[in-house]
């Protein structure tokens, strides 16, 4: 398998007893070009990876702020071109940070998947995350992904047991993202006795890094996860700051990068 950024930044941050802090924003939120400053501005706040969301219409497993953020995105006019557009320009400056897409299947089937791959890799994306495309479709996106060079991280839940897991784990590379509380991003805050056990249980399954996120806000959720897993993700609280009503883009900017900061406190 080829080795991508995500796995050489995990070899990095275990080389140093480090854990990853990987932040979540939606493409094209609230605009193309504010977007672009805060991805540009995320790594030097502390991020080690940083997710891209495809705004899509019906996100139907995010809460109310990420779906916020996919319609805000959807109208300023952002779609996958100009998605995968932003990777590129984050590229002419930074080639170390993993970039890791976010969606659903739909916006990725239909821009089609060969070409998608094709044009996702050339930017310089690092990984996929879709989802609503379950194991049992591993030949549809999955595999050509990872022939590619292109890592595709699934999802386990606290509802994931040990048959079901086995499925999840067999073709899934880069990192496992172990959603830690059961229903929608940013719905909740999780139980750290509870996504304890059930990391240590996933461990003893597999040797892939594993990155808890959903319901994670405070840098204090980040100091308790980071004790348990190898990355924290972030991205209601992040998403949330985005929305531009009543403040400008600079100020959005500056919001989401001092929140990442103080984040990055609790590494």
């Amino acid at each position: 398998m080829i080795k991508t950024r995500i796995d050489k930044c995990f070899n990095n941050l275990k080389a140093k007893n480090k854990k990853g802090l990987v932040t979540f924003i939606t493409a094209g939120d609230p605009n193309y070009d504010t977007s672009l400053e805060v991805l540009k501005g995320l790594p030097s706040a502390g991020a080690s990876m940083i997710e891209i969301g495809m705004p899509f219409t019906d996100p139907m497993a995010d809460g109310p702020a990420i779906q916020a953020s996919s319609l805000r995105a959807l109208k300023s006019g952002q779609n996958m071109t100009k998605t995968l557009n932003l990777v590129k320009e984050f590229r002419k400056t930074n080639q170390q940070t993993p970039i890791i897409l976010m969606g659903y299947y739909n916006p990725v089937y239909a821009y089609g998947n060969d070409q998608f791959l094709e044009d996702a890799f050339r930017v310089g994306v690092d990984g996929l995350i879709i989802v609503d495309l379950p194991p049992e479709e591993d030949d549809e996106l999955c595999l050509k992904a990872i022939r590619k060079g292109i890592s595709f991280i699934r999802l386990a839940t606290p509802t994931t047991d040990n048959k079901r897991l086995e499925s999840v784990l067999k073709n899934t590379s880069g990192f496992l993202y172990y959603v830690s509380i059961a229903g929608i991003t940013g719905a909740a805050t999780p139980n750290i006795d509870n996504v304890r056990d059930v990391i240590k249980r996933i461990k003893n399954k597999t040797n892939l890094p594993i990155g808890v996120g959903f319901g994670v806000k405070t840098k204090q959720n980040v100091e308790d996860m980071a004790k348990i897993a190898d990355a924290v993700i972030v991205g209601s609280a992040l998403v949330s700051l985005m929305n531009n009503d009543n403040k400008d883009d600079i100020s959005i900017v500056k919001d989401v990068l001092d929140k990442v900061i103080e984040l990055a406190e609790g590494l």
